[in-house]
């Protein structure tokens, strides 16, 4: 059962592959089941590829099943193509266009598969690119807040400074009248008097100024920092609104970059191991020896050839010879002076009836 199942995999004649040698029978059913796994390998990376795109399990297995299927009905058609001759420069050149087809499938295939290999590998450079990311998707939300927020805090800080020059005003101004009392500065003269008063009023003046600045300026400064809070929670949120899409950066082509940072000479032997099982049978084919099957297969095709060429040459010939004696009919019977008369009498009557039939339509119009 599974040898017949190989055998149709490897496209050859069926009813002639069985009357050649079990030998010739084996080899190709070691080509059909190259073919076979070929498309298994084809299979299993396409759905991982999908499964990476899509992740749905039922979407992947479905576009695999889609493209084993092709790949497997390529494989098999260019094996089943390829003919077995004397030179093998000859082979070669029949069979290149299906080697470079070869080396796409293998290339298209191998890919996925790298990706799955190397997973761990390719997690770590993507980690790397994503925390990149962050940080510059942080900087560039940061700088385009960062207007707003300067702008706001420089407000602040004015207020708060001209608070702060407010009461080292009123501090200087109440050690001012207060060494004006104690007769340690000023008119140094102890107690007070008019110079004391004139001073204490000033700070009075100050103190009062002050309370109302601080007053004033307590509402606005709570309403700037509510908005630097503000600012500040509107950059977290565009920072964590960004993070899925960074966190996302996880497709099929962003691992497809990933894998080209990695060493190449790893990727190269898993796509070159590819390569050898997809273009194996075509190369055990064309390296095999002109077997009986392929004897078989050109005694059946020549003697069709010959079959047909044989039909064209006769029917070239039936076609010279009925030509031939048609012309001799034609001449033999074109000096007869029976078919003459009966001609010319045919012609006089056709030529009567025009004439008869112009008359009655000029009596018509007349």
């Amino acid at each position: 059962m599974l040898k017949h199942f190989f055998i149709l995999c490897s496209g050859a004649d069926r009813e002639l592959l069985s009357t050649c040698s079990e030998g010739e029978q084996t080899k190709y059913v070691g080509i059909g089941a190259t073919v076979f796994f070929t498309a298994v390998m084809a299979f299993l990376a396409s759905a991982y590829a999908l499964f990476t795109v899509f992740d749905n399990p039922y979407y992947a297995i479905a576009f695999g099943i889609v493209w084993a299927l092709l790949i497997f009905n390529l494989d098999r058609f260019i094996v089943s193509t390829i003919r077995k001759r004397d030179n093998l420069w000859a082979e070669f050149l029949q069979a290149s266009p299906r080697i470079i087809l070869a080396m796409i499938i293998a290339i298209v295939i191998s890919k996925p598969l790298e990706i799955k290999i190397f997973e761990k590998e390719i997690n770590t450079v993507l980690l790397k690119e994503k925390n990149a990311m962050a940080i510059a998707n942080k900087n560039q939300v940061t700088n385009y807040f960062k207007g707003d927020v300067t702008k706001n805090q420089s407000e602040i800080d004015s207020i708060k400074s001209t608070i702060s020059k407010k009461e080292k005003e009123v501090a200087d101004l109440y050690q001012s009248y207060i060494t004006e009392a104690e007769g340690s500065a000023g008119t140094k003269k102890m107690g007070k008097g008019p110079i004391y008063k004139e001073k204490r009023d000033a700070h009075d003046l100050a103190l009062r100024q002050l309370d109302s600045l601080k007053a004033n300026s307590s509402k606005v400064i709570a309403d700037k920092e509510a908005r630097a809070k503000t600012l500040q929670a509107d950059l977290d949120k565009k920072v964590a609104d960004t993070k899925p899409i960074i966190e996302g950066f996880d497709g099929l082509m962003a691992r497809i970059n990933a894998l080209g940072q990695l060493p190449l000479l790893p990727s190269l032997f898993i796509m070159l191991l590819f390569l050898a099982i997809e273009t194996s049978p075509i190369i055990a084919k064309m390296l095999s020896p002109k077997g009986e099957y392929d004897f078989k297969l050109e005694d059946t095709e020549t003697a069709l050839r010959t079959h047909i060429e044989q039909n064209n040459h006769q029917r070239s010939l039936q076609k010279q010879t009925d030509a031939d004696i048609y012309n001799r009919v034609y001449e033999d019977i074109r000096t007869e002076k029976e078919l003459f008369d009966y001609k010319r009498k045919r012609a006089k009557e056709l030529l009567e009836m025009q004439a008869d039939a112009f008359v009655e339509k000029q009596k018509s119009v007349m």
